[in-house]
């Protein structure tokens, strides 16, 4: 008997995330749950050699494997593992609110909306995290744009071709840009789930300091280039997690 097709596919990109993956998937179901659908989680795992794999199964989430060192693609084979015409994406650390998936299916069968973005806090706030807010703002021409968690139809993400695999960072950025560009082409805006919203770790600040973006501006720009794979490496994929 051929399982039922969920209600939504999640998405998540993994590269050794045995510390925070159970709690992004757990958010997931304790969201499903509550908004009376059904959801599966689609895992990519990049090159790990921790337990994330055995974590993600042990919570009925399925997994397969990207080994490139390039998130764009590890986001794709993540969306393109499942079988809901919904697709979410969500990264390892971070996890949904109580209402995230009401919200989302709300917004994405409404067709006033091409898909969109959510509010993204983050579990802990300081002066310097602020401060890194406001940095990283500056590299951002389109403030109505939102990302932490991407929410479209399935057919919208296969005509923007998924994340672009020639960039190494801010492909997050970059397809919503795309998939924004898409909506105005069909009469349709670019949604932000807010109250429903996401959390996010701060493990980036937890590790390099809450400063460290603000006091390295330069590195924020090779980031946002897209194609800087040294500056990419330092900052997220060498990262001892």
């Amino acid at each position: 008997m051929t399982p039922a097709v969920p209600d939504l596919s999640v998405a998540i990109p993994a590269h050794n995330e045995a510390k925070y993956i159970g709690r992004a998937i757990e958010s997931v179901l304790a969201s499903a749950q509550r908004s009376g659908h059904t959801a599966e989680v689609c895992v990519a795992l990049n090159r790990c050699t921790d337990a994330t794999q055995a974590i993600a199964e042990s919570l009925g989430a399925r997994c397969v494997d990207e080994p490139r060192k390039c998130i764009a693609a590890v986001r794709n084979a993540a969306v393109r593992a499942g079988r809901s015409p919904v697709v979410v994406t969500l990264d390892a650390d971070s996890w949904m609110r109580p209402g995230t998936v009401a919200a989302v299916l709300r917004k994405v069968h409404d067709p006033r909306w091409v898909g969109g973005g959510a509010w993204m806090t983050p579990e802990r706030w300081s002066l310097g995290i602020v401060a890194t807010g406001f940095v990283v703002a500056r590299h951002v021409p389109d403030f109505r744009i939102s990302a932490g968690m991407f929410w479209c139809q399935r057919e919208v993400f296969d005509t923007l071709g998924g994340f672009d695999e020639s960039l190494v960072s801010v492909e997050d950025l970059h397809f919503a840009y795309r998939m924004k560009a898409l909506g105005l082409q069909r009469g349709q805006r670019y949604g932000t789930v807010w109250r429903d919203g996401i959390i996010t770790s701060c493990r980036k600040f937890d590790t390099f300091g809450d400063w460290y973006l603000v006091r390295h501006p330069d590195l924020v720009r090779r980031i946002f280039e897209g194609h800087d794979q040294a500056a990419t490496n330092l900052y997220y994929y060498d990262v001892d997690r």
